[in-house]
C-alpha cells in the first residue's frame, strides 16, 4: 500500500475516533454533575432520606474513582476497543435502570453500576484518541478532548436544571440510552483495536488497588457524616492505606504490573499528576460549595443557578483547544503553572467578595478567571503525561492520572465540606456564606501549591517542537 493511500485511510479513522470518544466522554462527564440539581425532586418523589441522597452521588463517585486503574488495565489486556464498547454498554443499561428505579436503594445500585461503566470508558477515550492522531496534532486533539470534557462539566448543572424543571428527573438518565445504543455499534465498526504491553492480568494488583482505594475513598466520603475520629472511618482509611502500601510493594516486583512504579521516576509524570491532584482538590471542593450558593442564599431555581455558574464551567470549551496547541509550542509548564495561579487568585477573590446579597456582576470576573485557569491545565496535563511514558503504556498512564485526579476531587469536597461545617451551616444565608468563605481559602491555598508544583514539570527542549511537527508517525503504535 502506498503512503498516500495510508494517509487517506488514517484520516477518516482519526475523525471517527475523535467523534466516538468525544460523545462518550461528554456523556460520562455530563452525568457526573447533572444529578446534583435533581436531588430535591428525587427526595420528594422517592421519599429519600438525606443519607440516601448522599449515596445517590457517592455511589457513582466511589465506583468511578476506585476502578479507573482497573478499567485501563482491562483495556490493555483484553483490547481497548472491546472494553470501550463494554463500558459504554454497561453505562447505557445502568442509566436505564436508574431511570426506572422504584426506590432509592435501586437508584443507588444503578448509580454504582454507572460508575463502573464510566471508569472503563473515561481512560480509554484518552488512549484511543492518542493512538489515532499524529504526534504533530496530538496537542490539538487533546485540547479538543479537554474542551469536550469541559463542555460536559459546564452543561451538567444547566441540563439537569432544565430537565428537572421541564420534564422529570427520570429523563436525566434516559438521555444516555439512545446515545449509548448508537455508540456501541459505531465503536465496533470504526475504532481500531489495540492492547497494552502486558500479556496477562495483574490480578493481585487489581485487588489491592481496588480494595485500598475503596477504603480510603469511603473514609473520605463518609468522614464528615460519621466523624473523622470514629472507628468506622479510622478503620476504613487505615485498612485502605495498608492495602495501598501492599499494592506499591507488589507493583515493585510484579512481572506484569498494572501501574509500573518507574512512571513516578519521571519528573514530568510525577509533577503533572501532583499538579492535577491539587487542581481537582481546590476546584471541585470549591465548586461543591459555590454551586449551592445561589439556591441556598439567594433563592434561585436549579436552572437559574446552573446558568450563573456557566461562565466558569464553560471556559474550558473555548480555551482548552488553544491551550492544547500552545502546549506543543511552549510546553506544559508555563500553561499549567499559570492556570493554577489564575484559579488560586479567582477562588481567593470569591472568598473576599461573597456576601448573601452580593451582586452577580461582582462574581463574574473571578468565575471567568477560574474557568480560564482550568482550561489552561487540562490539555497540557494530558499531553505531558502521555509524553512521559512509552507509547504502548499510554493506557496505564491514563488510568493512573484519572484515578489521581478523581481522588483529588473527592478529597477536596470532603475537606472543604468539613471546614464549612465547622464554621457555618444551612440554617441561614449568612451562616452559609460564613462557612463557605472559611473553606474557600483552603481551596485557594492548595491551588497555589499546585502552581508551585507545576514549575517542576520539565520545559520543552530546544528543537523539540520542530521535531514533533516534522514527524508523520502516530503518537501511539497500534498493537496487533
Amino acid at each position: 500500500m502506498t503512503p498516500p493511500l495510508q494517509s487517506a485511510v488514517r484520516r477518516p479513522r482519526a475523525g471517527w475516533t475523535f467523534a466516538i470518544v468525544s460523545v462518550a466522554l461528554f456523556m460520562v462527564t455530563l452525568d457526573n454533575l447533572v444529578v446534583s440539581t435533581a436531588l430535591p425532586t428525587i427526595k420528594t418523589d422517592l421519599g429519600a432520606s438525606l443519607e440516601s441522597l448522599e449515596w445517590t452521588v457517592n455511589a457513582y463517585t466511589l465506583a468511578f474513582a476506585v476502578l479507573l486503574l482497573t478499567g485501563a488495565a482491562l483495556g490493555d489486556r483484553f483490547g481497548r476497543r472491546r472494553m470501550f464498547g463494554i463500558g459504554v454498554g454497561l453505562f447505557t443499561v445502568s442509566s436505564a435502570a436508574a431511570a426506572l428505579a422504584p426506590t432509592t436503594g435501586a437508584l443507588v445500585a444503578a448509580r454504582a453500576a454507572q460508575g463502573v461503566g464510566a471508569a472503563v470508558v473515561l481512560p480509554l477515550t484518552l488512549t484511543l484518541l492518542s493512538a489515532a492522531v499524529p504526534v504533530a496534532k496530538r496537542g490539538l486533539a487533546l485540547g479538543a478532548w479537554s474542551g469536550i470534557s469541559g463542555l460536559g462539566v459546564a452543561l451538567g448543572p444547566v441540563v439537569g436544571g432544565a430537565v428537572v424543571d421541564g420534564i422529570s428527573w427520570h429523563w436525566i438518565f434516559w438521555l444516555n440510552v439512545p446515545i449509548g445504543l448508537a455508540l456501541v455499534p459505531l465503536s465496533a465498526r470504526y475504532l481500531t483495536e489495540s492492547r497494552g504491553p502486558a500479556n496477562r492480568m495483574d490480578l493481585p494488583g487489581i485487588g489491592l488497588a481496588g480494595a485500598g482505594l475503596l477504603g480510603v475513598v469511603f473514609g473520605i466520603v463518609r468522614g464528615e457524616a460519621l466523624g473523622w475520629t470514629s472507628t468506622p472511618i479510622l478503620a476504613s482509611i487505615g485498612a485502605g492505606a495498608v492495602l495501598l502500601a501492599g499494592f506499591v510493594a507488589w507493583e515493585s516486583r510484579a512481572p506484569a504490573p498494572m501501574l509500573p512504579l518507574r512512571f513516578f521516576r519521571s519528573r514530568a509524570f510525577s509533577a503533572t499528576n501532583g499538579t492535577s491532584l491539587a487542581m481537582f482538590f481546590g476546584v471541585f471542593g470549591s465548586i461543591f460549595l459555590l454551586s449551592q450558593f445561589f439556591q441556598t442564599t439567594q433563592g434561585l431555581s436549579p436552572l437559574q443557578s446552573g446558568l450563573r455558574v456557566l461562565p466558569w464551567t464553560i471556559m474550558p470549551m473555548f480555551v482548552a483547544p488553544v491551550a492544547g496547541v500552545l502546549s506543543d509550542r511552549i510546553g506544559a509548564r508555563p500553561l499549567m503553572a499559570g492556570g493554577l495561579a489564575l484559579q488560586a487568585i479567582a477562588i481567593a477573590w470569591l472568598a473576599a467578595v461573597t456576601t448573601p446579597d452580593v451582586a452577580y456582576a461582582a462574581l463574574l470576573v473571578p468565575f471567568i478567571l477560574a474557568g480560564t485557569g482550568m482550561a489552561l491545565v487540562f490539555a497540557p496535563a494530558a499531553n505531558a503525561v502521555l509524553g512521559s511514558v512509552r507509547p504502548e503504556e499510554a493506557g496505564q498512564a491514563s488510568g493512573a492520572t484519572n484515578a489521581i485526579r478523581e481522588l483529588g476531587g473527592v478529597l477536596g469536597v470532603a475537606v472543604l465540606a468539613s471546614v464549612f461545617t465547622a464554621n457555618g451551616s444551612y440554617a441561614s444565608p449568612q451562616e452559609y456564606v460564613d462557612g463557605m468563605n472559611a473553606a474557600l481559602p483552603i481551596g485557594a491555598a492548595v491551588l497555589g501549591l499546585g502552581a508551585i508544583t507545576a514549575l517542576f514539570i520539565p520545559g520543552l527542549k530546544r528543537g523539540e517542537h520542530a521535531a514533533q511537527t516534522a514527524s508523520p508517525e502516530p503518537a501511539l503504535a497500534h498493537a496487533a
